[in-house]
């Protein structure tokens, strides 16, 4: 009986290790790790309470965590076949937004269904993806670097963009153009024609300066250019920022008792600049651990990209995969004062419904992709054990 028992549960173990193969476990264990920490810091910044922001931040990750599976569960065909219907689902909220949305803040961005805030910019980078991913995944190369064979995906790309900049949101718009190009790169568009992007779009950086930007965008960058001008206006989140980055030392000042985070004197410190928080309270080492898991979540996302069994598979994770990083990589930059601030949160740590549900809607897709055949084997396991 024994013997039996033994039998039945390497049988159910080594199922479920079809289904959950390591790389698929690293995505769920660094996701669930950086949540955990989010939660946490949110908790301290409003004063060791569940509100405003843990609960609503546990919550979020609870609802959306589950749409995630079953995202990963659904069959990847239909996932295909709707890539176009979420594209024009988000366009439409894009375009409802800009004639009726919520305004706050300076930016008319959100849109209200009852208790519910609904950023559509933050979706779209979603459908971004995966709308440039169905159209290159029917093409063949030898299509690709034919220029008039561009023009319609330029169109999906300049179609958000548009209305992303009438918010305005120019850091979402700054996302939306990086993934684009990293689609395009890995499609096979020929080089020259980067260059030549590149050329016209630097010589409308005076034309955009004048006419483009808005005036608290120009006083960023002057802020940047010399951070000494404007320490109590346009330059003080991020002076404030680098103090509590550099008073949080090696291991930090202990949770709750971060100054800059405990008397409130870094504005937005649960969303933008929770990274500052971070350093301030766990110190180097915790932005360090931070780093590590992130690492380990983009390594995992670029196999996943290189292993996928289709083209179109391998240009969604690459996409997913090159948001993540390009997020990371402009928050850190920007609370440090590296580059303007642009108002791009971090990815499954920074508070914000649509931010994080959008993070683990794309997660969804990547287990999506790694595991195609999941409910196969869940249907085997379940069969086994009933």
């Amino acid at each position: 009986m024994t013997e039996y028992r033994n039998k039945f549960c390497n049988k159910q173990i080594a199922l479920l290790y079809k289904i959950f193969d390591k790389v698929s476990i690293c995505i769920i264990l660094s996701v669930f790790i950086l949540v955990i920490i989010s939660c946490i810091i949110l908790y301290c910044t409003s004063g060791n309470a569940l509100s405003p922001w843990a609960y609503k931040q546990g919550v979020t990750f609870f609802c959306f965590f589950i749409l995630a599976i079953i995202i990963a569960l659904i069959s990847s065909r239909f996932v295909y076949d709707s890539a176009y219907h979420i594209y024009a689902l988000c366009l439409l909220l894009l375009i409802i937004a800009h004639f009726f949305g919520h305004t706050a803040m300076g930016a008319q961005r959100w849109i209200r269904f009852g208790i519910l805030n609904i950023q559509p910019s933050e979706w779209m980078k979603l459908a971004l993806i995966l709308a440039l991913s169905k159209y290159f995944a029917k093409i063949s190369h030898q299509e690709v670097i034919k220029a008039q064979n561009l023009i319609i995906p330029c169109i999906i790309i300049l179609l958000p963009v548009i209305f992303i900049l009438k918010q305005p949101n120019l850091g979402t718009v700054l996302i939306l153009l990086f993934i684009s190009c990293t689609i395009f790169f890995a499609t096979g568009v020929r080089l020259w024609k980067f260059f030549l992007l590149f050329i016209i779009f630097s010589a409308c950086i005076p034309l955009c300066w004048k006419y483009a930007l808005h005036d608290y965008q120009r006083q960023r960058v002057i802020t940047f250019l010399n951070p000494e001008t404007d320490l109590l206006g346009a330059g003080y989140n991020v002076a404030q920022s680098k103090i509590a980055i550099g008073s949080g030392s090696l291991i930090g000042k202990g949770l709750t008792k971060g100054t800059q985070n405990q008397l409130s004197f870094l504005p937005e410190k649960h969303t933008d600049f929770i990274g500052s928080i971070i350093a301030e309270e766990m110190g180097f080492l915790g932005i360090i651990l931070i780093m590590l898991l992130y690492i380990i979540l983009l390594t995992c996302l670029y196999i996943v990209s290189i292993s996928a069994d289709n083209h179109y598979g391998s240009l969604v994770a690459l996409g997913i995969a090159s948001m993540f990083f390009i997020h990371i990589f402009i928050n850190l930059a920007m609370i440090s004062g590296i580059i303007p601030v642009v108002g791009i949160q971090l990815p499954l740590l920074s508070y914000g419904g649509s931010n994080l549900g959008m993070a683990l809607v794309a997660i969804g897709f990547i287990l999506n992709i790694k595991s195609i055949n999941w409910a196969k084997y869940i249907f085997k396991v379940l069969k086994n054990l009933f």
